[in-house]
């Protein structure tokens, strides 16, 4: 997945982001880091806008660390095959991404503390391959700081996070514009 060629997001931040999740489990409001990681903020609204995330399941569950999302292999399976760690018709849960990568932002974002309701992005082992995969924080996993980008704190929903479960799905991510 990961690619040499870095992708540079066209979206342009206005700087007051805030992602409104909607999920089946209910919704999810995120205030976004504009300043800390730029990078990963304008990938994360412009794939938003796009509606990559829409129709997407959440493919891993950590009880106590993390839940994540993100991946298209899930667009076309369903809530059982995904809770159940099966291969869909693009591949593996949890390999699939946008077509590119990005920098990390982790060494760079003074705020890059993963707090309970943090949202980060996700990447392999290669520090710039984060693409389009993101997770929550369930807890406070500061053993990632320095390793992981945040570019979130929620600001409603951590209790819609903490049902959230491997299957449910994202139905949509509005970017919204808030001081």
């Amino acid at each position: 997945m990961f690619q040499k060629t870095l992708h540079t997001p066209e979206y342009q931040l206005a700087g007051d982001e805030v992602a409104i999740i909607e999920t089946t489990q209910g919704t999810i409001r995120v205030r976004l880091d504009c300043d800390g990681a730029p990078i990963h903020v304008a990938n994360f609204c412009e794939l938003s806008v796009m509606g990559f995330y829409d129709g997407l399941k959440f493919h891993r569950y950590v009880p106590g660390f993390v839940i994540q999302g993100g991946c298209p292999n899930t667009r076309d399976m369903t809530r059982e095959q995904v809770a159940a760690g099966q291969v869909g018709p693009d591949g593996q849960p949890g390999t699939g991404g946008p077509g590119w990568c990005i920098k990390e932002e982790y060494s760079t974002n003074p705020r890059n503390s993963h707090e309970d309701g943090a949202l980060a992005m996700a990447r392999s082992m290669n520090p710039n391959s984060a693409g389009s995969q993101f997770y929550f924080c369930l807890g406070p996993q500061h053993g990632l700081d320095s390793g992981y980008t945040v570019f979130g704190f929620t600001l409603e929903g951590k209790d819609v996070i903490a049902k959230l479960r491997a299957g449910d799905e994202i139905l949509h991510v509005e970017i919204a514009h808030e001081a």
